[in-house]
Order: structure tokens, then sequence, then C-alpha cells
């Protein structure tokens, strides 16, 4: 069985909708697939009747935006109740930080670049919330960068001049209302130092007193030398590991089921929320907002 917990779409900032990731998710053998837009339920419906019509699995989840000591922090919940009040306030207080965020840049790169909050609206699909994908995006439909990559790693960086950071909330405030909301935390590739600052195992230690249950581990922005470590760290912890693509479209280089979860581990998550309450099989978007 290959299971992949970790893809993007248009609700938030991958290129295909929710359908077609499942639907390039069977074409890619995989048996399981999660959609883990950011901040946001909006594209479960039409991935689950996706996977019902494909015939393959679809995991609902979310990944979390958060930050901690100034550190981008990224949390992943599966089979969390999309209507509980609290998590859902929290995703909703995110995307508008985020969106507001995304503003503030486009106006300071348009003296350099040209670019205006219109030209990024045209990359902007289904309501998702603007972010700095939707920007990227717009840098390189007006010839400034090559790709993504290029502006994330140049315009769009945390070092750079037009750079505007945005609130999100301390991930073990948000383990814990995953976990009241019966869902089931997993740390996005904790350790992808090429990314930027990490956390130490000092914080994971804190997320894990919190009720975090798992380690993304294997994940193409961790080498070898960190994925031994996370394993040693997921080993004293008693944490699950799991291994994802991240899986964002053409929006990255990232491919589907190019680093997957061990069946065994996807039991222990459906089996962690069934003991909240939560069977996992489903259910609708309880914010009904996309964000990016």
């Amino acid at each position: 069985m290959r299971i992949d917990l970790h893809t993007h779409s248009t609700a938030s900032d991958g290129t295909q909708p929710p359908a077609e990731v499942v639907a390039s998710a069977v074409e890619a053998g995989l048996d399981v697939v999660a959609l883990t837009d950011h901040d946001t339920h909006a594209g479960w419906s039409q991935a689950l009747a996706a996977g019902d019509r494909l015939g393959v699995r679809v995991v609902p989840g979310v990944e979390i935006s958060c930050l901690r000591g100034g550190v981008s922090v990224h949390l992943l919940s599966y089979h969390h109740d999309p209507a509980h009040e609290a998590l859902t306030r929290m995703l909703t207080d995110s995307r508008t930080s985020r969106e507001s965020r995304a503003r503030r840049m486009v106006d300071r790169l348009t003296p350099d670049t040209g670019l205006r909050w219109e030209h990024v609206l045209e990359h902007v699909h289904g309501g998702a919330t603007i972010g700095r994908p939707h920007i990227a995006d717009a840098l390189v439909a007006a010839g400034v960068v090559a790709d993504r990559d290029e502006a994330f790693a140049t315009l769009l960086s945390g070092r750079s001049r037009y750079f505007v950071p945005h609130s999100a909330p301390d991930p073990v405030d948000a383990v814990r209302r995953v976990r009241a909301a019966g869902g089931v935390p997993v740390l996005a590739h904790p350790a992808a130092s090429k990314r930027g600052s990490c956390i130490g195992d000092t914080d994971i230690e804190a997320l894990v007193e919190a009720g975090l249950a798992g380690l993304e581990v294997d994940h193409r922005d961790h080498s070898e030398t960190e994925r031994a470590h996370l394993r040693e760290v997921a080993g004293a912890l008693e944490l699950f590991v799991t291994g994802s693509s991240d899986y964002h479209g053409t929006g990255k280089r990232n491919r589907l089921g190019e680093n997957t979860t061990d069946p065994e581990v996807l039991q222990r998550i459906d089996a962690a929320a069934d003991r909240s309450g939560r069977t996992g099989t489903g259910g609708t978007a309880g914010d009904g907002v996309a964000g990016a």
C-alpha cells in the first residue's frame, strides 16, 4: 500500500483543484492520499468525492502555519472536526494575516518590479487566500523571475527587503486545539534547514507534552543526516514517523509518492482519531474559505 500524507491544491497554494490532486494520486499509483491545504478545509468535499469516485482513499487534513520564537513551524492535522470552533477560529485568523501580509509585500515590490495587486489576483483560484506562492506566480508571469523556486530564493525569501512577516499561532497552542478537535497532529518537515531556521529538540519535546503524535521525517527537504536525527528523536519521544511528498502540482518539483508512509503508521493515525470520537472517513468544510 502506497500512502502520501501531505499534498496541496488550489484551495491554498497548489496548482490543481482538489479533485485533480486525487486523480493525479491515482495516476501516481497511490492507494491513500491526504489533502492538507494551508489553514483551510475548503478542498475536503471535492477531494473526498473524487476519492470515492476513483477508488482511492482520501485522508482529510490541514497544514497549520505557526511561529515559535520567530521560527516558522508547520503542523499537519489529520481527521479533526472541521466545525470545531477554537481550531476554525485559529485557521481563519491565519488566513486573514496571510492576505494582509501579501498586500504589504506587493506594495514593497511595486516600485522595483512593477508588480501590482491586480496582477497577483490573476493567479488566485477558487477564492483562495492570497499568499507568497501567488505573488511568485505573478512575478513569473511578468518575467521578473524564472519560477517559484527563484522567487522564494530571492525576492520573497525571509531575508529579502520585500519580506513582511505575518502573525501565526504558537505550535503548542495549535497542537492543543487539534487534539481538542479530535485530530492527530504531526510536525511537518521539522528539520528542513535549507528552508531557514528550524525549531530544536527542546521545542519538539514541548509539542509532545501538548499532544504531538508524529514527525514527518521522509521529506525531500531533509538531508539523510537530518532524517537520521529525526528518527532518533521520534524513537526517544515515542512518536511515529511519516513520509510525504508535500505535492503542490507544478508549483514545486515535489512528485506524488516520492516519499511514503508505512501502512502501520496510518493505522495508528486512524486509531488515534477513533479514540477521539472521529471516524476519519470524511466531513465537510467547516470554515468554507480557502487559505494560502
